[in-house]
């Protein structure tokens, strides 16, 4: 491997202990496709033996045995369902508490299927329940256009149908293998196949294995949750998620206009028709005083790009029919963003801020003195115990009838979209 001058002089024909001197290093063939020759510079004899030593274990260096126990339960047939297990068990601790009994029952049966069966069946058994802080996570859907339902008295309603597009759980956010949450909890989504996997990042895919998802996903998004709606990795979400009757918060990139004006970007009225008013008469008018403050305040509302560079929230869309066949949902309403665009779902936080506050503060909803046997329920918005927790997922939509619809005299002609 090293080729050292055989002119230099040693320490045993009168060289200095310690000397430094000029190395050329050769590689075989097999090593960089091609022998060649570098120098590597002045080095001493210390050196020269320790540089030795890391060539000879490069060359020589067998396989990490964690690297080949990974190699190796890839060619397993059965890792994918392994990993799932293991997975769903490190969720969170009732989940962890669940393990026992899961092993249990996987034991007593020779079929996986089975064995599968009974874990999902004991994990169901510890499932959590709703509090007045619970928050779950959200799903990403795609816009596909708007449609209309009719009142029995004829009023035509808008609705825009949005489709939930294979959501899977992708990464925990603050939890550890253990289910301990830390002061931020969250889970990531990763949505919408892609149509090859040369479309995705290296990185992304190999992110995404870890959580036991095999195809390339083109949308990841994170959604802030409570520790008790964790849901385990590769969990696939459904459109059941969110019920005919609740309202959600939908969020989306607004579309672009273009450069517009002040009436059309921020709804002011302009200036008169006439009476001093010549040819500004959709203008904005004066931005600032004369002398104090001197300027324009950052900030002022004049004209520019309007929409398709921001987020827009629209809250409290309600749900008035949900295909869980299909994985649509039809919310009441107009939704940001184009058609194909990609929109975020979660449930609506506005009606749960009042009874959170009062959750926290020890009193009741009305403000009274809390006496020690109300229980947690009323403190939740109406129906939002009724919603699958910690998340509706593809198991519980094949129990569902394929479409699950509000009833049309629900529908409040007096609160118009």
């Amino acid at each position: 491997m090293l080729a050292e001058r055989e002119d230099w002089p040693s320490t045993a024909e009168g060289g200095t202990q310690g000397l430094s001197r000029p190395l050329m290093i050769k590689t075989p063939a097999s090593d960089r496709g091609s022998a060649f020759m570098f120098r590597v510079g002045i080095v001493t004899r210390a050196s020269l033996r320790l540089l030795q030593q890391r060539l000879a274990a490069l060359t020589m260096a067998p396989a990490r045995p964690a690297a080949a126990k990974a190699i190796a339960a890839r060619a397993q047939p059965s890792a994918p369902s392994t990993s799932r297990q293991i997975l769903s068990l490190h969720t969170s601790s009732r989940l962890s508490q669940a393990a026992p009994v899961a092993s249990t029952s996987a034991s007593a049966s020779a079929d996986s299927a089975a064995a599968t069966g009974s874990e999902e069946a004991s994990t169901e058994a510890a499932a959590p329940k709703w509090k007045p802080t619970s928050q779950r996570v959200g799903l990403i859907a795609v816009k596909r256009g708007m449609t209309s339902f009719f009142l029995p008295n004829g009023e035509r309603i808008p609705a825009t149908v949005l489709q939930v597009h294979s959501n899977q759980i992708s990464a925990h956010i603050g939890l550890d293998a253990a289910g301990s949450p830390s002061t931020y909890t969250a889970l990531q989504v990763a949505a919408i196949d892609a149509k090859s996997a040369d479309h995705v990042t290296k990185q992304i895919q190999g992110h995404l294995r870890k959580a036991g998802i095999r195809k390339a996903k083109k949308v990841i998004r994170e959604f802030p949750i409570t520790p008790d709606a964790a849901v385990p990795l590769g969990t696939r979400l459904s459109a059941v998620h969110f019920v005919p009757g609740q309202s959600i918060d939908v969020r989306a990139i607004t579309r672009g206009h273009g450069f517009q004006g002040v009436m059309k970007r921020h709804g002011f009225h302009g200036l008169r028709a006439s009476h001093g008013v010549s040819i500004s008469h959709r203008s904005h008018g004066s931005t600032g005083a004369n002398q104090d403050p001197g300027r324009v305040w950052p900030g002022t509302k004049m004209a520019g790009r309007m929409g398709g560079n921001k987020h827009g929230t629209i809250h409290n869309l309600l749900v008035v029919r949900v295909d869980a066949e299909k994985e649509l949902i039809y919310v009441k309403g107009n939704v940001p963003g184009p058609k194909g665009g990609h929109v975020t779902l979660q449930d609506a936080r506005r009606p749960s801020w009042k009874g959170q506050k009062m959750y926290r503060r020890g009193r009741l909803p009305t403000g009274e003195a809390l006496s020690g046997k109300e229980p947690d329920s009323i403190y939740l918005a109406p129906g939002v115990d009724k919603l699958p927790f910690p998340a509706g997922t593809r198991k519980i939509a094949q129990q569902l009838p394929a479409i699950v619809e509000i009833g049309l005299t629900q529908l409040d002609p007096i609160n118009k979209a």
